[in-house]
């Protein structure tokens, strides 16, 4: 996740360094002393749920991004920080980041006419023309819009859309829009102005702002991207530094699916910068007629290709033409070789088209990949003979573990399952299945799931995650977990559940410090066991009520946390109450609970004792067995030491223990 942004300080559009730069409603400016979240819930998470946790941070969801699931919410200005940070501790939220506006900078034009195309030289277009012109292709244009009346882009501009207000209104109101356009689609070899690289592609207007300036809204970035798709476009060219949002991966993954391809700006800052490469977005670095890379183009392991940036001659939305700059025309200009690629070859998949222009690049810096060129500078000529071979023969699958739970870990409630999955050409999906049923897919990194462990009997579940690539392989890895809702026996002739109610917190209250939870419960016949877990980890348990148990917010991150109830009665049956908290303040060890039970005592061990895996007392109920804390929480104890009533061993797996 990255820093927050403050209301006064906006992302800078990668777009031009020497200009550097839902269909659902739109994303206008927040009201004055509001800000904007978007908030991707985790797979299996209740709608229900992440209102209600929106509504204890005191925010409303405005709309929902259709096709993609991320809900755009409003937050008071005050608040955002604390909001964003309780929401990112979360288990059952994916991501939150902010709205933010990602802007461009004033124009610079070195000339007005066409003289110098050595961009075209130097990725061997003319070679590439001799077999295809990207006939058949439409490229979708995400930014300020187009002058499309330009006498070198008449008959090239399909109808388009503006997700800044939700009209058709798509005329170009900064001039960057047109110029990106040139770059790829203009009217070529008509004697007159610009030539482009991929003459024959039209072109898909998608006006992302309104805004002089050309800043623009990440969910109307998004929004306008999933219109692209579904408008069936075969390419899409984001000149704005969008590489770091989760929620434009979404939206790029969303027309991947649909066969389409996202092509981004790296960004003019440069210097490195620490994203993660995205496996739905092609981002583009830019280099100079010396074939290096320029000063002043980003960089960093989320660079997938470089292409010429300086210098670029293209329609300008004054009806003339201009020369310009940055990774804004690197970027269309690789979306504009794609093109070609496509129709060089429209039976290649988005994977194989990607794997095809990367395999084809011109290896520059370092041998192999590198953050700079990442897979080389684009070859027009080389890509579209490697699309036409058909290259790409990918038969290694994916690579995939679970992140949490641990294997044979014990578990409860609602489970919130993270999953680590990676490709060399891309995931296209991540599935948990539950004893051989499937119960979530995610579709976009980082995979997480939340998972009801209630529908599946107490004692050991097989819990299988598996990751399918671009190419079709599948990758899988498979753990064990414990499941401990519900007692085994009882009277089938009881089907009265207990009940079950938290008294202490106050569901959307804030704590510190050590926390009192209490907890009452009652049956028509006798209880068998409360327990109150945080976070899905048993904290403490009894068989009698009320149940306190005292927690040490210290040790768990601050944000909100879950407290469920649990009660089980002799016959098995069960019931749940469930709080959610925000903790003020934290340690950063990450704690598992720390809970203090108040159940029945062990003969000299206190309210509860903490011992090594496999020397539980007798008669004792024991949570987490394979371990609670990291070994980390504890120093280290010499080889004897008597805890309790025990002696033994020093170990770094240990287990929290009650009298049953």
């Amino acid at each position: 996740m990255k820093p927050l942004l403050s209301h006064s300080i906006r992302a800078i559009l990668s777009g031009s360094l020497f200009i550097v730069l839902s269909h659902t409603a739109q994303a206008a400016a927040p009201e004055p002393g509001f800000e904007r979240l978007l908030v991707q819930p985790r797979i299996g998470t209740p709608p229900a749920t992440l209102h209600r946790l929106l509504r204890a941070q005191s925010a409303d969801v405005e709309r929902v991004l259709n096709g993609i699931g991320v809900a755009v919410a409003r937050v008071p200005e005050h608040a955002l920080e604390r909001v964003k940070t309780a929401l990112t501790h979360n288990p059952h939220i994916q991501f939150v980041e902010v709205d933010r506006p990602l802007e461009l900078a004033t124009t610079v034009a070195d000339d007005t006419y066409y003289s110098d195309a050595w961009h075209l030289d130097a990725v061997g277009a003319p070679l590439a023309w001799d077999h295809s012109f990207g006939n058949g292709m439409s490229v979708a244009v995400l930014d300020t819009g187009i002058n499309a009346a330009h006498e070198d882009l008449k008959g090239k501009v399909l109808s388009g859309w503006n997700s800044a207000d939700s009209s058709g209104d798509y005329s170009d109101v900064n001039g960057h829009g047109t110029r990106v356009a040139g770059v790829i689609g203009a009217l070529s070899n008509n004697a007159t102005g610009v030539t482009s690289v991929a003459w024959n592609a039209m072109i898909l207007p998608v006006r992302v702002t309104n805004s002089g300036d050309g800043a623009a809204y990440l969910s109307d970035i998004a929004n306008g991207l999933i219109w692209a798709a579904d408008q069936g476009a075969d390419i899409a060219n984001i000149s704005y530094n969008v590489s770091s949002s989760s929620t434009i991966n979404n939206a790029a993954k969303y027309m991947r699916d649909r066969g389409g391809l996202v092509v981004a700006a790296a960004g003019n800052s440069g210097a490195e910068q620490n994203y993660e490469d995205s496996p739905y977005i092609i981002s583009v670095s830019a280099t100079n007629v010396s074939d290096s890379i320029t000063s002043w183009s980003s960089y960093g392991a989320y660079v997938d290709v470089a292409a010429p940036g300086a210098g670029i001659y293209s329609t300008s939305h004054d009806g003339g033409y201009a020369k310009v700059s940055g990774t804004s025309f690197s970027s269309p200009l690789t979306a504009g070789i794609l093109a070609l690629m496509k129709t060089a070859n429209p039976g290649l998949n988005p994977g194989g088209l990607e794997s095809a222009l990367k395999a084809s690049a011109v290896d520059l810096g370092e041998a192999g990949y590198d953050v700079f060129y990442g897979h080389g500078r684009v070859d027009a000529a080389a890509a579209v003979q490697a699309a036409m071979d058909g290259v790409v023969d990918d038969s290694t699958p994916p690579s995939v573990v679970f992140a949490s739970p641990a294997d044979g870990s014990m578990v409860s409630g609602q489970v919130a399952v993270d999953i680590d999955a990676s490709d060399d050409g891309g995931v296209d999906r991540v599935e948990l299945l539950v004893n051989g049923a499937v119960v979530g897919t995610d579709s976009t990194a980082p995979y997480g799931f939340s998972w009801d462990s209630t529908t599946v009997s107490d004692g050991a579940a097989t819990l299988v995650a598996r990751a399918h690539d671009m190419a079709g392989n599948i990758g899988k890895h498979g753990i064990e977990v414990d499941v401990s809702n519900n007692s085994a026996t009882g009277d089938p002739g009881d089907s009265m559940n207990p009940v079950v109610e938290i008294l202490e917190p106050a569901d959307g209250s804030r704590v510190s410090g050590m926390v009192k939870i209490q907890v009452r419960a009652s049956d028509n016949k006798a209880l068998s066991r409360i327990s109150i877990a945080i976070d899905g980890s048993v904290a403490c348990m009894s068989n009698t009520s009320p149940l306190k148990c005292n927690w040490n917010t210290r040790k768990a991150g601050q944000g909100l946390h879950t407290i469920q109830a649990t009660a089980i009665d002799s016959s098995a049956n069960s019931s749940t109450d469930s709080v959610t908290v925000e903790v003020a303040s934290g340690g950063d060890d990450g704690g598992n609970g720390g809970g203090n039970g108040k159940g029945k005592q062990i003969a000299g061990s206190g309210d509860c004792c903490e011992r090594p895996a496999g020397s539980e007392p007798a008669g004792c109920f024991c949570v987490n067995r394979m371990r609670v804390y990291p070994a980390a929480r504890f120093r280290p104890l010499p080889p004897q030491r008597s805890i309790g009533d025990a002696t033994m061993a020093s170990t770094s797996s240990w287990v929290r223990c009650w009298a049953s």
